[in-house]
């Protein structure tokens, strides 16, 4: 069977480590096996990022995004190549990896514009003879530890950014879908980034730990559950490190009485299923305003779940694929088989679905008269659950959301102006969807949500990862004339 290999320094390396199984998730059989980096292993990526920085933060703004540049070009060349990948190992239909392609790009493309991005600012004659600029300047190694639901996006989220600034990065990608991260690296390998700047070792604990109490690693950028987000802030930021830990979301869908059923409907179909809900902003609760709305869109949506296709998303017009893990599938049909118990009503569920093979499959479950309290509502599931929760009032749905632990992202359906400006002023959450089920912000702006679901005061990506992946230096310079040099021990004032 193949071995992913890690690569450090330009070299893939087959560590003789610990060796753990990938599967298909569409079939169950065992895709390739990955080496689970060791302590040494990390601690020699870490060593060759160091050995690559002084190089790479003197390399001219011109060169590095001519890198980027090219990256550009290679990932759309290989959209197809890359889409199989994650399909292969994640489950996710060819289109909607095509689509993680697609949303990556974006974040390669801001990178391109470093140009402007990494400007300083300058004020002359602030005193006499006296003149201000300040630098933009790489904070050192950063480690990027991403999840398995995007493993093509979310690395490029942050690596690109990061060398962008003038950084080299260890990345660590999740062991469950690794080989995206190792054909990236290949890719930035090809466009012209030197060896060392970017570089990869797949692991578990003991390779996360290694990278929050490296003292050459700087900063941590993390994307996964609020549980593990949690501690790497934590642990990280006692070592003195950046720390930008994005967890977990429970995203709320608040349809009012005036909403457009179909648009409405097709939008639930969508954020809650897509990709088997493996995604940190699918849609999980309906908020439904009034007994007639929800009664009115519960049809419509089961109408559609009885019209999807479900299966490996290698086959062409498959609309959802399956689970990452036999783990995942119990989880999600465990959090269904208790739902009822909590009083809701199981309209549709995901179980009574047949599939055939070994594959990691379940189908999309609807339950309705989700109570507020129950197992069902309060806690991420990551699977294709969608709850609905009826309320009387738009102030009763509004405080259901704001008082949540979670803020990712949230979205309002609405025909009402007025009530959308006012949604988007009330509701707390760091992403906002009007009409929008899925507001996932382009590159040039920043994701990240609030409260839970966010660790750390730097969203990821856009303009705000300029911040993260750089420390501004301010110069005060002056060239005084000999002849009008003299002592002055009062404390300098700008006169």
């Amino acid at each position: 069977m193949a071995l992913i290999p890690h690569v450090i320094g330009g070299e893939k390396v087959d560590a003789a480590e610990r060796l753990q199984t990938v599967f298909n998730p569409a079939t169950g059989e065992k895709h390739h096996e990955v080496p689970i980096a060791s302590v040494e292993t990390v601690e020699q990526a870490i060593a060759a990022a160091q050995a690559a920085l002084p190089m790479w933060r003197r390399t001219s703004l011109t060169k590095r995004a001519n890198v980027f540049f090219n990256l550009r070009q290679l990932l759309k060349q290989r959209t197809p190549e890359l889409s199989a990948i994650v399909t292969a190992e994640h489950g996710k239909v060819l289109e909607d990896a095509a689509g993680e392609v697609a949303r990556g790009l974006e974040n390669v493309e801001f990178a391109s514009g470093l140009l402007n991005l990494l400007k300083g600012e300058r004020d002359e004659q602030v005193s006499t003879g006296v003149d201000v600029h300040s630098v933009k300047q790489p904070v050192g190694v950063v480690a990027a530890i991403t999840p398995f639901n995007f493993p093509i996006m979310v690395p490029l989220w942050m690596i690109a950014s990061a060398i962008a600034c003038g950084n080299t990065v260890v990345l660590k990608p999740s062991e469950r879908d690794p080989s995206a991260s190792v054909f990236i690296a290949d890719l930035f390998r090809e466009a012209g980034l030197p060896d060392g700047v970017l570089n990869v070792v797949h692991g578990d604990k003991v390779a996360v730990d290694t990278l929050l109490d490296a003292p050459d690693v700087k900063a941590i950028s993390f994307v996964g559950s609020t549980p593990i987000a949690k501690y790497i802030y934590e642990r990280a930021a006692a070592n003195g490190k950046r720390v930008q830990a994005l967890g977990g979301a429970k995203n709320h869908m608040l349809v009012m009485p005036d909403a457009d059923l179909k648009v409405t409907a097709d939008a639930a179909i969508s954020a809650a299923y897509g990709a088997a809900g493996e995604r940190c902003m699918a849609v999980s609760v309906l908020v439904a305003v009034g007994d007639e709305m929800a009664d009115r869109v519960i049809p419509e949506i089961v109408s559609r779940i009885a019209d999807l296709k479900i299966g490996d998303g290698a086959v062409a017009g498959t609309d959802m694929g399956p689970l990452i893990t036999p783990e995942a599938k119990a989880r999600v049909e465990g959090y269904v088989a208790g739902a009822a118990a909590e009083g809701a009503t199981v309209v549709v569920d995901g179980r009574d679905f047949k599939f055939e093979g070994n594959g990691f499959f379940t189908g999309p479950t609807l339950l309705d008269h989700v109570k507020t309290d129950s197992k069902v509502y309060r806690e991420e599931i990551f699977g294709p659950v969608l709850a609905v929760v009826r309320v009387d009032t738009y102030e009763e749905g509004l405080e259901l959301i704001n008082s949540h632990q979670f803020g990712n992202g949230t979205a309002i359906f609405t025909r009402d102006g007025g009530v959308a400006r006012q949604f988007e002023f009330d509701v707390e959450a760091g992403m906002v969807g009007i009409n929008v089920p899925i507001p996932v912000p382009v590159g040039s702006f920043s994701f990240g949500g609030w409260k839970d679901s966010l660790f750390g005061d730097t969203h990821i990506y856009g303009p705000e990862s300029v911040n993260f992946y750089t420390r501004s230096k301010v110069v005060t310079t002056r060239w005084p004339n000999p002849d009008q040099s003299k002592v002055d021990l009062g404390f300098p004032s700008n006169s």
